[in-house]
């Protein structure tokens, strides 16, 4: 016997249909508002996340020297890849760019509730606009994939903030205050004790009580004093952030968000709008998804200055918030008809078969050549709905028996007449 990888899954019949159907789910939402799929590499260069991330980043990945020489990963994200993509084709791709891919992500971590080494995400990202209606309808997807769900406001919320509105306020500070290392500081602030996040503010260039000010400021959240607080170091993007929050409302999204100013993303490459999706109960800990803006990356690879904002949605803290609100789907097999044959009937059933599956049908017949009670007790274990039975004495008469597999009820068919012109018959069809 052979263990699986620590922080890696498998995924039996019966969870990856609920996984098939919450994926699907979300999808589709995108597709809605024009988010185009995408296909993307599994194996990168290690040197693209370096020059993102510092020297420090391949301890989180798994890198490795190709058969080539070459240093190569596993992807741990997705934005540098379709950053990469934009810039090879961004003279001929018609702008907005709206992409949208969901596949699985490798990171060397610890293991933890809704983080793995192995895990899935969709991401949808637009690109080439820097209109507040672009960081809007990107939560106003998200809205609509949870919703379609079966989630509601009372299950979850989006908690809203502006990474150039944390960079106003420290500079507006009379201290050499290192910003890059202050926001990941009240990145951290939900996760750490006050005393310990004063302490980072204060280790990033604030004097204690300015560290306490700011911390006080931003916990209210009160875009009115914020403005005049900071003044010209805030101005622009308070007003950003109130037009996406506006767009948002008008978009119908704007019932789940709420200005969080202690939401700040740690990745450096954000610089606008940023926001992450948590659940309304606290009973799941951590964000279920996020994103925001990050207008230079493009350009940090090479390309023409391109605006951007994009958001990744976890698939294992997507699958909490749904079992913590109960519309996680069944996880269970689904099966329309079972095929049971009896004797020398495999030409008749095989042509019902097709003809009910041309219709659309899922469809299982025996392939194992079983006894009537061992095929029964199959259909009953993949939940078929129908079971057709096709017998060499029906046949002789000209029919088919069709039962029903929960009430038990059945009835003889004319062979002729299943599934004569119905894309679907069931025992109700024939009584």
């Amino acid at each position: 016997m052979y263990d699986r990888l620590k922080g890696f899954r498998d995924f039996y019949p019966g969870e990856m249909s609920a996984r098939r159907e919450v994926v699907d789910t979300v999808e589709t939402a995108a597709a809605r508002y024009g988010f185009r799929e995408i296909g993307t590499p599994h194996l990168e260069r290690t040197q693209m996340y370096v020059d993102k991330s510092g020297e420090e980043i391949v301890e989180e990945l798994y890198a490795f020297e190709d058969k080539g020489g070459r240093e190569v990963t596993l992807t741990p994200e997705l934005t540098p890849t379709v950053a990469r993509m934009v810039v090879a084709k961004q003279q001929a791709l018609s702008k907005p760019i709206k992409w949208v891919s969901t596949r699985p992500f490798w990171r060397y971590e610890q293991v933890q509730q809704g983080r793995f080494r192995e895990f899935y995400q969709t991401n949808a990202d637009i690109f080439g606009s820097s209109e507040p209606e672009a960081d809007a309808e990107i939560l106003a997807f998200c809205a609509d994939a949870l919703t379609d769900l079966g989630l509601t406001a009372d299950d979850f919320e989006f908690r809203v903030s502006h990474r150039d509105i944390l960079g106003g306020l420290l500079r507006s500070f009379d201290a050499d205050v290192d910003v890059a290392d202050a926001v990941r500081a009240v990145d951290k602030s939900e996760k750490v004790e006050r005393e310990e996040y004063l302490g980072l503010l204060s280790d990033a260039g604030l004097s204690y009580d300015q560290a306490g000010e700011f911390a006080d400021l931003i916990d209210r959240g009160d875009l009115d004093e914020i403005a005049e607080f900071g003044g010209d170091n805030v101005e622009a993007a308070v007003e950003n952030l109130r037009n996406v929050l506006a767009a948002a409302d008008d978009f119908g999204a704007g019932e789940f968000c709420e200005v969080s100013l202690s939401t700040a993303r740690g990745l450096d490459y954000y610089t606008g709008v940023v926001f992450e999706c948590f659940d309304s109960t606290g009973d799941v800990s951590r964000a279920t998804f996020g994103g925001g803006r990050y207008d230079d990356l493009i350009e940090s690879f090479g390309g023409q200055p391109t605006p951007a904002v994009g958001v990744g949605i976890g698939g294992a803290t997507l699958q909490l918030l749904c079992q913590r609100a109960g519309v996680w789907p069944e996880e269970e097999l689904a099966t329309d008809y079972y095929l049971l044959t009896v004797g020398d009937t495999r030409a008749v059933a095989s042509d019902i078969a097709r003809d009910l599956r041309a219709a659309g049908n899922v469809v299982e017949a025996d392939v194992s050549d079983r006894s009537f009670g061992a095929q029964m007790s199959y259909a009953d274990s993949v939940n078929a709905d129908t079971v057709v039975i096709v017998g060499e004495r029906d046949l002789e008469n000209g029919e088919v028996t069709v039962k029903d597999m929960a009430s038990g009820d059945q009835t003889t068919v004319p062979v002729d007449d299943f599934p004569g012109d119905r894309d679907a018959p069931t025992y109700e069809d024939y009584e």
